[in-house]
């Protein structure tokens, strides 16, 4: 029966004239455009700063190059130092949307810490952009739409989550989901050695 089903589905198909020129290939999601015209007005109008340049090559992050979300200069990962928080995030996932003002409490309380978002296998940068500033996000967002960064020791295991840069170089990784300063707080001074 699934064949007849199948065949009389190809038949229709070729009756109609619909072919291979008719198909629309989706975009590959590591080719999405994450600084359009349209992006780069909606980032404007946000609180999202300029992405960081490079800095003294610490060594235990990647050579992995992501682009600014909403525009600006592509960050290689490799040029980093700690102590930095890498975020990875999605602007459809709930938890992290949650998380987001703990994490801007804590930007803004101990900016001796750097944070990095990472907008991660998210198609959608515009809506990315749209949340961020809806929870007034200040520290810099980077995307990652086709999850590259997966392919790297950055990969994670759902978001949110975090891997940490300590000053000394060395990395961790911790689940997220924290909804308090204190939370990031804990997290930054068990994982990365920092007493703030």
């Amino acid at each position: 029966m699934r064949r007849v089903i199948l065949a009389v589905l190809a038949s229709a198909l070729l009756l109609t004239g619909c072919g291979a020129k008719d198909l629309v290939v989706a975009p590959n999601p590591s080719d999405i455009n994450v600084a359009t015209p349209d992006l780069v007005a909606l980032k404007a109008k946000s609180s999202i700063p300029d992405c960081p340049r490079p800095q003294v090559r610490a060594g235990a992050l990647p050579k992995a190059t992501v682009k600014c979300l909403g525009g600006g200069t592509d960050v290689d990962l490799s040029t980093l130092k700690g102590p930095l928080i890498i975020n990875f995030w999605q602007s459809a996932c709930i938890p992290c949307r949650q998380e987001m003002p703990a994490l801007e409490d804590f930007h803004r309380q101990y900016p001796q810490v750097a944070i990095l978002g990472v907008d991660t296998t998210d198609t959608l940068p515009g809506v990315a952009i749209k949340q961020a500033t809806k929870r007034g996000i200040t520290y810099p967002l980077v995307a990652d739409p086709g999850g590259d960064l997966q392919t790297t020791k950055l990969h994670i295991r759902g978001t949110p989550a975090f891997w940490m840069l300590s000053a000394d170089g060395r990395l961790s990784y911790h689940i997220g989901g924290l909804t308090s300063v204190d939370e990031v707080k804990q997290m930054v001074e068990q994982e990365m050695g920092v007493h703030l």
